[in-house]
């Protein structure tokens, strides 16, 4: 560290602060200060500052190991969170939240030091399972928040506002027969969404069609839900998807009935995948915002480890217009 301050011709000092608290140095002299440390080689000593702040650096991941876009998107997110603040991670897959995989899962992150848990939990289940691992260390839930989380601490993004958004994109265009495809009613963000659609609806004095529930997450999934709002006598004008995956099999279940979207029938989507403005038609659909709220929670389980106090945080998600909704007169 002496030699980084002299070769930026900075204090010692400075050069701790660009390490530890960052935010604290003006930008200027934080990326002189970086440009001497890439130059000399330097890399901070994790082991003397663990026997400084008594902290290893390391904070543990906890999910169920699903590859569904949502839960794949948010490890990311979290994982880069930490990485940017110095931090590494462990994660935990719990397939099965009983007591004793519990007891496994806190036992492996009790012998290597790690500074706190974030658990990311679409399911009761799991969600349930976090209390036991919050008593020994501190923890953060990445939930929708749905979940009465009494003494818990809890970050995610607002799935009800997101479900409101798309259905009063639709209410907006026009629109006053707005079906659901819900996605599994296990799920906490499934549930968050069927309330924000019911919302939006019963604001604009509207009633809910029967929704239909998708047996999963994917397009086969919304392809066989899909044939199920088919064999109503009335379609309606247009449906929003739990997801983007389900609005696509929808769409092409539509299509094969001689539908067309959006002329005949708009369809709204959730999650923006990486494909969505590629389907055919793009897809409108809401965006969850998964790094910011993967730095909320990396933020939050920080507040929780100083003892700071603190509140839900819940990040709002985005409505992206693309060309799978149309105005109906």
């Amino acid at each position: 560290m002496v030699d980084v301050a002299k070769h930026a011709g900075v204090s010692h000092q400075s050069v701790s602060r660009v390490l530890n608290t960052p935010e604290a140095v003006l930008p200027d002299t934080r990326e002189r200060i970086e440009r001497s440390m890439a130059a000399l080689g330097y890399r901070r000593n994790s082991q003397a500052r663990a026997l400084k702040t008594q902290s290893n650096g390391l904070i543990g991941v906890v999910g169920q190991g699903d590859t569904d876009f949502g839960p794949t998107r948010m490890t990311w997110a979290i994982e880069n969170a930490a990485r940017e603040r110095g931090y590494a991670t462990a994660l935990s897959v719990v397939r099965d939240p009983r007591p004793e995989t519990i007891d496994s899962t806190l036992d492996f992150f009790l012998s290597h030091g790690i500074d706190g848990i974030v658990v990311i939990t679409p399911v009761p289940a799991l969600a349930e399972a976090a209390k036991q691992l919050s008593a020994q260390l501190p923890l953060v839930l990445v939930t929708s928040g749905l979940w009465p989380a009494d003494n818990m601490n809890v970050a995610g993004i607002d799935q009800e506002l997101g479900a409101r958004r798309a259905t009063q994109h639709l209410i907006d265009r026009g629109h006053r027969s707005i079906a659901h495809i819900a996605g599994p009613m296990d799920w906490f963000d499934a549930r968050g969404r069927v309330v924000g659609w019911r919302q939006a609806l019963a604001v604009a004095d509207l009633s809910a069609p029967q929704m239909i529930r998708a047996g999963g997450w994917t397009a086969e999934a919304g392809y066989e839900a899909a044939q199920r709002l088919l064999d109503v006598d009335e379609l309606p004008d247009a449906v929003f998807a739990a997801n983007d995956f389900i609005a696509l099999g929808l769409i092409r279940a539509l299509q094969e009935h001689g539908l067309n979207v959006p002329d005949d029938i708009s369809v709204v989507g959730f999650d923006d995948v990486d494909a969505a403005g590629y389907f055919s038609p793009p897809l409108t659909t809401v965006r969850q915002p998964f790094e910011e709220a993967g730095w909320a929670a990396l933020e939050l389980l920080l507040d929780v480890s100083d003892g700071l106090t603190h509140v839900p945080n819940f990040i709002s998600p985005e409505l992206i217009e693309r060309g799978s909704t149309a105005f109906r007169s």
